[in-house]
């Protein structure tokens, strides 16, 4: 499943909340470099999807706010409701 994400860096908390069907906003405390922040907000996305980590891959938008993540989930794209 390809979902498009809103990421708020240098954020005061930490949280993922959904806007749409397939679009998010993260909010990560670290800051936008070295990939410090995509980091993040892949490892908050394994979480709220309650997946591992190695199954949440960035697709686009390296260095912009707006991204593009595919999660997979046991070799198979994850359909909308999670199965």
């Amino acid at each position: 499943m390809l979902i498009k994400v809103r990421a708020f860096p240098n954020s005061r908390e930490e949280s993922v909340s959904q806007t749409g069907d397939d679009s998010f906003e993260v909010k990560v405390r670290e800051k936008p470099v070295r990939g410090l922040a995509n980091a993040r907000i892949r490892k908050l996305l394994a979480a709220h999807f309650g997946i591992m980590e190695n199954k949440v891959r960035l697709v686009s938008g390296f260095s912009r706010p707006n991204k593009v993540f595919e999660i997979i989930d046991n070799g198979k794209i994850k359909n909308q409701n999670g199965k």
